[in-house]
């Protein structure tokens, strides 16, 4: 065990942890951040997504010791009140079914906008493709994503 100090949506924590814990675990169970969900374990689903230094990252891929100083943002630190620009385009086109791979979808989605602010539908596939949704509304995702670009 050792203590890190990670940054997390903007806050210093201390956290006595093994090195090679992965980030989703130190989120979840030693911060009560839930909002990043466990999928598949191996980086392949993107239900863990979350931001280090605003690149899209997955989190249980990740160790703590591996994150280094990097600044990790949540979908709990994404915006103060639930009111993103994604978080209201993902209403306004009703993508959740289960919503279980959202907040990973909406982080990618959300680092997509950062460095493409007017991505077309390629781009939006291509960016895309590593967040699986069990459901099938990826149609919706992608309408949110566009209305959200437009709404930047």
């Amino acid at each position: 065990m050792a203590e890190y100090t990670i940054n997390v949506n903007g806050q210093d924590h201390k956290v006595n942890v093994d090195g090679d814990m992965p980030l989703l675990w130190v989120l979840r169970d030693h911060l009560g951040l839930v909002g990043t969900k466990y999928g598949c374990g191996v980086a392949q689903c993107g239900a863990c997504t979350v931001h280090a230094d605003g690149e899209a990252m997955r989190s249980c891929a990740m160790t703590i010791s591996q994150l280094g100083n990097k600044k990790v943002t949540t979908i709990e630190g994404l915006s103060d009140n639930a009111d993103h620009v994604l978080q209201e385009a993902w209403k306004e086109h009703d993508v959740p079914q289960c919503g279980y791979c959202q907040a990973g979808q909406i982080m990618s989605a959300a680092a997509l906008l950062e460095e493409n602010k007017n991505p077309s539908d390629q781009d939006i596939d291509d960016y895309m493709q590593g967040n699986i949704c069990r459901c099938g509304t990826y149609l919706r995702i992608k309408k949110a994503i566009k209305t959200a670009a437009k709404n930047l």
